[in-house]
C-alpha cells in the first residue's frame, strides 16, 4: 500500500497496527507522542486536568513544553496568574523546556528554531496553530487542552486517520509573492472547512523553491481551512534548517509514488499577485488589485505566521527609506529573541524604526486580541497574522484584512493597502 505522508508519519509512531489497512483513512490508530506543547493561556487548563485526572508526573520531562507568549511581558493580573501557574508546574515537574521572559518568543517560531520539532515527530500542543510544524516533515496538530494533558500523562493519543488533499504549486513565484499568499489563495478557493480533518500535503516546484519560512507561514494556516495539519516532506533544505537548529539524525521522509487522495488541487503561481483577505473571514480573499481604497489605521508585522527573519527581510526591504504614513500604527513584533537580534545585526531594525515603526517583543501581541495593538472603534488593521474574525483584534465593529509582509510595509508607507511594486 502506497502510503501519503500523514499515514507515513502516522504508521511511525502507531502502537496498534497490525496491518497497512489500519493505517486506512477513517481508522482509529493510537500514536506516541515526540512533544506536548502548551503556552500561558491553555497550560494552566492542562495543568488544572492533569490535577483532575490524579497525574503527578509528565510521562516525559524533556518532551512536554510551555511557552510564555501570548500574554507576554504580562499585561494584567490575571494574565500574570496564568504564568505563575505554569512556571510553578515546570519548576515541580523539572521540565527541560520552559520558555518565558528573555528566553521566550512565539511557540510556533520558537520551537523549529530551537531544534525541540523536527522531521518524523508526532506532535500534538494545545494551540491551534501547532500545524506550522508540519512544514518540517513532522505530524503536527493543535488539540483542547484536556486531550493534550491526557497526552502529557500517558505520552501517546488517538487520532482518525486523515484524507489527504494534495495542494501543487507549480511555476514560478513573482517577486512579493510567498507562502502567505500560497495558502490566502488556497483557502479562499477551498474555504474555511474545505479541509475539515484532512491532511494538506504541500508539493510542487514553487514548493520546493520555497524558504523554510515561507513553508512555515503554509502550514501554520492548514488549520484555517480546516485541516488537521498541513504537511511538507523533508527534503535537503529541511535537512539543513534542522542541523543549524542543533538536530542531529534527521532523515528525508516524503510520501510513497502512488499514494491516493482524496483529491488534488493545483496552481500555475507564475504572475501571481500578492493575496489579500477581506473581514471578515480568512476565505474572503482577492487579488491585492482588487483590494481598491482601503484605508487602514494599523500595520501588524508579526506573529507566529510572518514573524520569522525572512518577513522581517521582505518588509524593512519595502520601508528602507520611507516613511509610515502619518497617524497610522506600524507595529512590529519580531517573533523570536533570535529573530530580534538577527534583524538587529542586518540593520533591519535600523531600517523599521527610521521608517517610524513601533518595535515590539517577541510575543502573539495584538494578533488573539491580546494586546500590544488592540484596534478601537470602527478601526482598520492591515495584519500578516492568520486570522481576521470579527472582534479578532478589537472592538465589534473593527476590520482587520490579511496579508504579506511586503504588501504590509507598503500599506504602513501609503496608508492604504497597497502592492509594493506600486511604489
Amino acid at each position: 500500500m502506497a502510503f501519503t505522508l500523514a499515514q507515513k508519519l502516522m504508521a511511525k509512531h502507531a502502537r496498534d497496527v497490525r496491518s497497512e489497512a489500519d493505517l486506512a483513512p477513517g481508522r482509529i490508530v493510537t500514536c506516541g507522542l515526540s512533544v506536548c506543547l502548551a503556552n500561558d493561556i491553555t497550560g494552566p487548563l492542562c495543568v488544572n486536568s492533569l490535577k483532575g485526572m490524579g497525574v503527578d508526573k509528565v510521562f516525559d520531562k524533556d518532551k512536554v513544553v510551555l511557552v510564555m507568549d501570548h500574554f507576554t511581558p504580562q499585561k494584567d493580573i490575571a494574565s500574570a496568574e496564568q504564568v505563575i501557574v505554569s512556571r510553578k508546574f515546570a519548576a515541580e515537574q523539572g521540565l527541560t523546556h520552559y520558555y518565558e521572559g528573555g528566553d521566550a518568543g512565539v511557540e510556533h517560531a520558537l520551537l523549529p528554531e530551537l531544534g525541540i520539532v523536527g522531521p518524523g515527530d508526532m506532535i500534538i500542543g494545545a494551540d491551534s496553530h501547532t500545524c506550522t510544524y508540519g512544514a518540517l516533515g513532522a505530524f503536527a496538530t493543535g488539540m483542547g487542552s484536556a486531550d493534550v494533558a491526557a497526552g502529557m500523562a500517558l505520552g501517546e493519543t488517538w487520532f482518525r486517520v486523515p484524507e489527504t488533499i494534495r495542494v501543487e504549486f507549480t511555476g514560478t513565484l513573482p517577486e512579493n509573492v510567498g507562502g502567505k499568499d500560497l495558502i490566502l489563495w488556497l483557502i479562499g478557493r477551498i474555504g474555511v472547512d474545505g479541509a475539515r480533518y484532512k491532511a494538506l500535503e504541500f508539493a510542487g516546484p514553487a514548493i520546493d523553491a520555497l524558504s523554510m519560512d515561507g513553508r512555515m507561514t503554509i502550514a501554520n494556516m492548514a488549520v484555517e481551512a480546516g485541516g488537521k495539519c498541513g504537511l511538507f516532506a523533508a527534503d535537503d533544505k529541511t535537512l539543513a534548517y534542522c542541523k543549524a537548529a542543533g538536530r542531529q539524525g534527521d532523515e528525508k521522509i516524503s510520501a510513497d509514488a502512488g499514494a491516493v487522495y482524496e483529491r488534488v488541487v493545483t496552481h500555475d503561481v507564475t504572475g501571481m499577485e500578492p493575496q489579500v483577505a477581506c473581514p471578515h473571514l480568512p476565505e474572503n480573499v482577492k487579488p491585492v488589485s482588487e483590494v481598491k481604497d482601503v484605508a487602514v489605521n494599523q500595520v501588524i508585522i508579526g506573529s507566529c505566521t510572518n514573524g520569522r527573519i525572512g518577513d522581517m527581510r521582505a518588509a524593512a526591504k519595502v520601508l528602507k527609506g520611507r516613511k509610515v504614513k502619518k497617524g497610522l500604527r506600524c507595529i512590529v513584533l519580531p517573533a523570536t529573541p533570535g529573530v530580534w537580534m538577527q534583524s538587529l545585526k542586518e540593520g533591519l531594525v535600523e531600517t523599521m524604526l527610521e521608517a517610524g515603526c513601533i518595535m515590539g517583543p517577541p510575543s502573539c501581541g495584538p494578533c488573539l486580541g491580546g494586546h500590544l495593538g488592540i484596534l478601537g472603534t470602527g478601526e482598520k488593521a492591515l495584519s500578516t497574522t492568520n486570522r481576521n474574525f470579527k472582534t479578532r483584534m478589537g472592538a465589534n465593529d473593527s476590520e482587520v484584512y490579511l496579508a504579506g509582509p511586503a504588501v504590509a510595509a507598503a500599506t504602513a508607507v501609503t496608508g492604504v493597502i497597497t502592492n509594493p511594486e506600486k511604489l
